[in-house]
């Protein structure tokens, strides 16, 4: 597994969100991105992330940013995650992982001493022309929302 650096052009993906609609990074354009990687819809690890996304949305909006969560979930499960979470962003269906192995996040994991393949919780900040600002992948899935925001924040005021 190796995961794109900053500085990398973003690799062009088309996936369908938890409504059915083909979501293009390439329309997204002129705007910064937070492409969130997460295991599997519906967990507490993955809920917590979200729902933290979820609570600074709105200020991450205002900041010019979009957020798309990706994982290996149906836009079926995507759905139910979004309704039973009042999640308000997009998320994405990747279902054959080849978003996530665009990214260089899919690779070999293990968990309760079995090894499997699979998604590793990695997030990537866009810039508007469509490149890798930041890869954050230091955090907990209890202050993630807070890591970006707080990145943001900054990157802002620097501006």
């Amino acid at each position: 597994m190796s995961p794109l650096e900053a500085g990398t052009q973003a690799p062009d993906f088309s996936l369908s969100d938890q409504d059915g609609n083909l979501v293009r990074l390439a329309d997204l354009r002129g705007k910064k991105v937070l492409v969130y990687f997460y295991p599997k819809a519906m967990t507490p690890g993955c809920t917590t992330q979200a729902c933290g996304l979820r609570d600074v949305n709105s200020e991450l909006a205002a900041l010019g940013v979009v957020v798309l969560g990706i994982s290996p979930d149906s836009a079926k499960r995507l759905k139910k995650f979004e309704e039973r979470d009042n999640l308000n962003f997009r998320l994405l269906a990747d279902e054959d992982h080849a978003v996530a192995d665009a990214f260089g996040v899919w690779g070999p994991k293990k968990f309760m001493g079995k090894e499997y393949d699979g998604i590793h919780r990695l997030s990537f900040l866009i810039d508007p022309e469509g490149k890798i600002s930041h890869r954050f992948d230091k955090f907990k899935t209890s202050d993630h929302h807070q890591v970006v925001l707080e990145l943001v924040k900054n990157q802002s005021a620097g501006a």
